[in-house]
């Protein structure tokens, strides 16, 4: 199983970008799909999830500004970031977990100017 993720890059404070992740593998399957992230010098922690016939969940420095979506076809996962924030700086990381096992992208790095 690998996951890509890619739409990273420099933004402004209040910009927007989309993240996305793309799975080998069919991420129907898996129960949970989420997006983390990891700031230098701080721990990883959950920006967003979706639970399988559960809704979505949020870190709460988030909630309002981000959103995630899926398209199972594409296999893929995306992460829309609006009126991002300097402290919204990390490296972004996709994870998709499940009875089939639990798997994490290689990250791609979001940086917001003020």
């Amino acid at each position: 199983v690998q996951l890509q993720a890619s739409g990273g890059g420099l933004v402004q404070t209040g910009g927007s970008l989309r993240l996305s992740c793309v799975s080998t593998v069919n991420i129907a399957l898996f129960d949970i799909l989420g997006w983390y992230r990891q700031a230098p010098g701080k721990q990883r922690e959950l920006v967003a999830e979706a639970i399988k016939g559960n809704g979505a969940n949020y870190g709460d420095s988030v909630k309002g500004r981000f959103s995630i979506s899926k398209d199972y076809a594409a296999n893929r996962l995306y992460l829309q970031m609006n009126s991002l924030k300097p402290e919204d700086t990390a490296v972004y990381y996709c994870r998709i977990q499940g009875s089939r096992g639990d798997y994490w992208g290689q990250g791609t790095q979001v940086t917001v100017s003020s």
